[in-house]
């Protein structure tokens, strides 16, 4: 076995239940979506959410149209552990992460610049990696907008401003002077009417429209229920906002009860794109 062959591989989890296991179906699903969008230029970094394809692709496909797809030195994805607690941050240290065409490389110097940045951000493996949805619900999207670009995943276990902050910090220092884009992976109120849903969500999408990392941590410490991945994304916007102000915000918002009919207790789901220079 070479060491090519040995190196850490992230492997799809998803595929065939999340989203089609059937490549040629699921790229036709995704460039449709994303061909119904508009690219934005100078889009630095993005927020998408990571339920299953048929609830909040449509969704997703805003977020990475607005991307485009001149090619970047790497992408950064953030997305909240959902079933392993940990206190700071996870990054998949080397070797690959699957999708579901060509693999994308893991920007190690990027892996390597983020861990010596903070004592809060560590090398994970597949013990934290494996079964986590909410970065590999992003790779329908990225490997059709930006095929095999290197990538870095980090998974946020505590969520606290201390976490955000410092991740947001290392991520800025860490790309300064490079095109790296950001994508933060986050669904928003879980299982309220769709009333409720809303108004909660309002409050997160006046945040992420005033391109403030403080307001949308406030809001989140008020209340975590208001997002899943809220630390993620107060991360990223920080990060992209650490140079001075930025242009941007919200580009899409729903719910899954759009694509059920079922009201009574949905998900909220936002697609918003930042970057250039207010």
């Amino acid at each position: 076995m070479t060491a090519r062959d040995s190196a850490p591989r992230r492997r799809l989890a998803f595929a065939g239940t999340w989203y089609s296991g059937d490549p040629v179906r699921l790229a036709q699903e995704v460039d449709a979506w994303v061909a119904d969008a508009p690219a934005i230029p100078g889009t630095r970094a993005i927020v998408a959410p990571h339920a299953g394809l048929r609830y909040s692709g449509h969704v997703a496909a805003r977020a990475y149209a607005a991307l485009g797809p001149a090619p970047r030195s790497a992408v950064i994805l953030v997305g909240p552990s959902h079933h392993v607690a940990f206190p700071g941050c996870a990054v998949f240290p080397r070797g690959s992460v699957d999708s579901p065409w060509q693999p994308h490389p893991v920007a190690v110097d990027l892996v390597t610049a983020l861990t010596s940045c903070s004592n809060l951000i560590t090398c994970a493996g597949a013990d934290v990696h494996t079964q986590e949805h909410s970065l590999e619900m992003q790779l329908p999207f990225l490997a059709r907008v930006q095929p095999a670009v290197p990538v870095v995943f980090i998974l946020m276990g505590r969520q606290s401003r201390g976490v955000s902050f410092a991740l947001g910090d290392a991520i800025a220092r860490s790309i300064a002077g490079r095109d790296v884009a950001l994508v933060a992976s986050s669904d928003l109120s879980h299982y309220h009417d769709a009333v409720t849903a809303r108004r909660m969500d309002q409050r997160v999408l006046d945040a992420l429209d005033a391109r403030s990392p403080d307001a949308l941590m406030a809001v989140l410490e008020e209340d975590p229920q208001h997002a899943c991945g809220g630390g993620p994304m107060v991360a990223v916007l920080r990060a992209v906002t650490r140079s001075g102000p930025v242009n941007g915000g919200v580009l899409a918002y729903a719910d899954s009860g759009d694509a059920t009919g079922d009201k009574s207790a949905v998900v909220g789901y936002a697609a918003a794109a930042f970057g250039g220079v207010a």
